[in-house]
């Protein structure tokens, strides 16, 4: 086991910080990183940093890719490094992830590519999707021009090491629904004076519900979960003439979301117009799915092979969403699944902390692919 990297891990682990203020986080990586100087260090927006390892002759350039934010959630693990930071912890595991990254540069940096690049990316943001879409978009990184890009995510419920696996979508397409609707207040004794979204919402509801069991529409697994519902004010003297309602649409498959979308803004547009309702539709924190290449996929199973790790492949796409399909839309990419303990606290739970006896595990393998894609394999 490499303590320095346990160490940094533990170190982030105790000072997380959430999604586009990873400033402390950033300059702890970059801090750390410079002692194996790096050919380049390349900032991304605020906190976003990649780090190249050039070879002396031309070739593929390929990017593995870590996130640097964690959640606003308390943590309750009870470790000695627990969180400082009020209501802000690695609940999701992105420390163990930057520590699997920081493994790997001190690899390459003993073992350097002849040809081509590797970059080792620290992209922040990743909860709230934002930071993948950034990144993407930001000049420095396209001209990088990858040719590949691999990512992990540790995932509770499956024995230690195992390499979870899957061509095509990995993980789910998904976007939230901001849907707005505006009638005009009456006074409660005289409902009939005012226009009440009440009945709209009901409806919506109700047709949302008939296409979610609708196996004709849509070419694999769909989902709709309504999670907040505003209508009107406390007040029991008002008709209320405006409602927000937001949902989370989710599809396994990218042409499915666009599918699922289509209906759904059909459905609000002609309830609202039958109830005569002004209708607004928004959308915030959109994932694409996370879609695998078959050649990327392929590497990765011949590491896994090469370093004596089960892999298991999965039957469906995980419902869970990663902004990591901003990537794959634009890239040949794989994105893999490394278990972290059948019994280990689910992602996002309070008590959840990175088991560091799998970190080995995710270098080794990050490593392997880096070799057979830019070394002599």
């Amino acid at each position: 086991m490499n303590q320095e990297i346990i160490k940094l891990r533990r170190e982030i682990h105790k000072h997380p910080e959430i999604s586009n203020k990873e400033y402390h986080t950033s300059e702890r990586i970059i801090n750390y990183v410079k002692k194996f100087t790096p050919d380049e260090i390349i900032k991304l927006g605020k906190t976003g940093v990649a780090f190249a390892f050039n070879g002396k002759e031309k070739g593929k350039t390929v990017v593995f890719r870590s996130e640097l934010d964690a959640l606003p959630i308390k943590e309750k693990s009870g470790v000695e490094y627990e969180s400082v930071n009020d209501n802000v912890s690695h609940s999701c595991g992105h420390d163990g992830h930057m520590a699997i990254l920081t493994g790997l540069i001190q690899r390459v940096s003993e073992n350097c590519p002849d040809r081509g690049r590797v970059v080792m990316l620290f992209q922040p943001a990743e909860e709230v999707e934002q930071g993948a879409r950034d990144v993407v978009e930001n000049r420095e990184f396209i001209d990088l021009r990858p040719d590949y890009i691999f990512a992990l995510h540790n995932v509770p419920g499956f024995e230690k090491h195992k390499i979870l696996l899957k061509r095509g979508s990995f993980a789910s397409a998904s976007k939230g629904m901001i849907i707005k609707l505006t009638g005009k207040t009456a006074h409660a004794a005289e409902p009939e004076n005012g226009i009440s979204p009440a009945d709209a919402i009901s409806q919506i509801i109700s047709e949302f519900h008939k296409l979610r069991n609708n196996k004709t529409l849509f070419k694999d697994f769909i989902l709709l979960t309504i999670i907040h519902i505003q209508l009107g004010e406390i007040s029991f003297g008002t008709s209320p003439g405006y409602a927000e309602v937001r949902i989370t649409l989710r599809a396994f498959q990218n042409e499915d979301m666009v599918a699922l979308t289509a209906h759904c803004e059909k459905i609000i547009r002609e309830i609202a117009k039958e109830e005569k309702l002004d209708s607004e539709i928004s959308y915030s924190e959109i994932f694409p799915a996370t879609v695998n290449s078959d050649y990327c996929v392929n590497k990765v199973a011949e590491s896994a092979r090469e370093n004596n790790l089960t892999i298991e492949t999965i039957e469906n796409p995980f419902k869970w969403s990663e902004d990591f399909g901003y990537y794959s839309e634009k890239y040949e990419a794989c994105f893999f699944g490394l278990g972290s303990g059948k019994d280990h606290p689910q992602l996002h739970n309070p008590d959840y902390d990175f088991p560091d006896d799998i970190i080995e595990s995710g270098i080794n393998m990050f490593y392997s692919i880096y070799k057979k894609l830019l070394g002599d394999d």
